[in-house]
């Protein structure tokens, strides 16, 4: 026999064996079972989500001989000659290539005539959009009026192309992408089905390679096992894909954390010997910063299968969350400009000494250490990494205040920096209190529209106006609520509520001092000699929009 491919070998013939888009099942289930048959269906979606496997199974439901069902039986004559494409009463019809209106008056005169051997006429029209607007008008008569013997099946991947008229005369469901998740599974139980040895990795690349098509997912596995010699791995896929090692990515970041360019710019020149692609490599590199965001706000999104979780973790103690957004914008950019690019190295490493050039101050989170018993060992809340650079050095320098780094974690607890931190003091201020703060990001925003109601030894009451709620967000509470511990060098307890702010806010504040500078600076230009000479003398103009003060 000859070799059918998986994709075809694969294709669900019912509803039960279909993956994924149970919102559609649902609903042509429902049908099925109601008796509440449409004339015209259209379905929408990328390619290889399912639209014509679809049609052809509710082309099974509609004329299986064992009645109208959900559950075609897959044994009649209908169902098997549907199945192999020969069913008499099923035209499936490619507008790509039978585009004009004479090819659809054919389909329509056709159309009202009784059908031979099945139960309705069902009509599937694949990639609908391509047919002329001569052809679309034709079929409007009698997708509004069909003989009750006949069923319209519509698939396209651009709906926007297809007239309002039409659409409106049909009843459209729309196929989702597969999630990677989804399709891994789906390939994992075929393989197990065909014996054929496979390892995870090597599905997680086919099904991210797939980008949410199944049909793509099987035609890249059948490619994967061609080329591992019937034997699916990693490293064979990698190859086959041209995929970016992680390792790679991890190695850069790594860098990145330490300030070290020369290290980020040899990492690029060992992805060029080997001939990776840079542009799927910023792919990598957008996709891995979006997962580094995530563990840091919703650490449980991060699959526990997934073999580079430690590492994503890990980097998301390490970096802070502003500095990984302004990365992913990076790498977004980066990615859009590489065609520009004299060639791809360049482009590449010019989007790295851009992350390097762009990184905030402060970026990577320092390494603290902790006021304990000399007698108790504490294990470090984050591992810092070995030899950090010259720029790392300076950076933790910087915010422990220049205090040379212990040999051990443990510190005794009459140290003076301990000292310092317990001296201390709130006056009242909190507007000054937010500007000393070590705060960035939304933590920051939120301290800035907050009100101090009240303050009682370590009772601390706070108010956030109505229009600020969303910065309510418990990731930000906590980031404030710790610098403010870290301050004052002991615990605080801190309640930020909703309500009427009544005094000003230190962003109010800022912005009323903004304001009086600006007002300050446009007098001071009005006022200088040569301006007024110019205004009276030349009738010039003042534009204040352009003024802005010196800081």
């Amino acid at each position: 026999m000859s070799y059918q491919v998986l994709a075809r070998k694969w294709r669900p013939k019912s509803f039960t064996e279909l993956v994924g888009q149970e919102h559609v099942v649902k609903a042509l289930s429902n049908a099925l079972e109601q008796q509440r048959l449409h004339h015209a269906y259209l379905f929408t979606g990328t390619r290889g989500v399912g639209k014509t496997t679809i049609a052809r199974i509710l082309s099974k439901s509609l004329n299986c001989e064992t009645g109208i069902t959900v559950t075609p039986c897959g044994q009649c004559s209908a169902c098997r000659e549907i199945d192999s494409g020969r069913f008499v009463d099923l035209l499936e019809l490619d507008a790509a290539s039978n585009t004009g209106i004479d090819n659809m008056r054919e389909v329509l005169d056709n159309a009202q005539y009784a059908p031979t051997s099945g139960r309705f006429k069902v009509y599937i029209i694949d990639e609908v959009h391509m047919l002329s607007k001569a052809a679309f008008n034709s079929m409007l008569k009698t997708l509004e009026e069909p003989p009750e013997h006949v069923k319209f099946i519509l698939a396209t991947t651009d709906p926007q192309k297809i007239p309002v008229t039409v659409l409106s005369r049909c009843l459209q469901f729309n196929l989702k992408q597969m999630p990677p998740l989804l399709i891994v599974g789906h390939l994992q139980r075929i393989l197990g089905e065909e014996g054929i040895q496979f390892d995870l990795p090597s599905m997680q690349l086919v099904a991210r390679a797939a980008q949410g098509s199944m049909r793509d997912a099987l035609s890249l596995l059948d490619q994967a096992i061609a080329y591992g010699g019937g034997v699916v791995e990693e490293q064979g896929v990698r190859s086959m894909l041209g995929a970016i090692d992680q390792s790679y990515l991890f190695t850069l970041l790594k860098a990145l954390s330490e300030n070290d360019g020369a290290g980020m710019l040899a990492t690029a020149q060992q992805m060029a010997v080997r001939s990776l692609s840079f542009d799927a490599a910023l792919q990598d590199l957008g996709m891995l910063l979006h997962q580094i965001a995530l563990a840091q706000t919703i650490q449980e999104a991060i699959a526990e299968d997934l073999p580079e979780r430690d590492q994503i973790i890990e980097l998301a103690q390490i970096f802070k969350p502003e500095a990984i957004q302004l990365y992913y914008q990076i790498v977004l950019h980066g990615r859009k400009e590489l065609g520009l690019a004299p060639d791809e190295l360049v482009g590449f490493n010019m989007t790295l000494l851009r992350m390097l050039a762009f990184t905030p101050e402060y970026s990577v989170v320092p390494v603290r250490t902790l006021s304990v018993s000399s007698s108790q060992n504490v294990e470090p809340a984050m591992k810092p990494f070995s030899a950090p650079s010259a720029g790392a050095v300076a950076v933790i320098k910087a915010e422990a205040k220049e205090i040379e780094a212990p040999s051990e974690l443990s510190v005794e607890p009459d140290a003076p920096q301990n000292e310092a931190v317990k001296k201390s003091q709130f006056d009242g201020n909190w507007h000054n209190l937010v500007n000393i703060l070590n705060l960035g990001g939304m933590a920051r925003m939120l301290a800035q529209h907050c009100e101090l109601k009240r303050q009682d030894g370590n009772i601390w009451e706070l108010c956030v106006p109505q229009e600020h709620k969303h910065l309510l967000e418990r990731a930000y509470q906590e980031r404030l609520k710790t610098a403010v511990n870290e301050y004052l060098g002991s615990p605080q307890i801190i309640q930020i509520n909703i309500g009427e702010v009544v005094g000003l806010t230190p962003a109010q504040l800022n912005n009323q001092e903004k304001q009086e500078r600006q007002s300050e600076a446009i007098a001071s230009i009005e006022q200088d000699p040569f301006v007024r000479e110019l205004v009276e003398n030349f009738d010039a103009k003042v534009v204040e929009s352009s003024i802005k003060p010196i800081q």
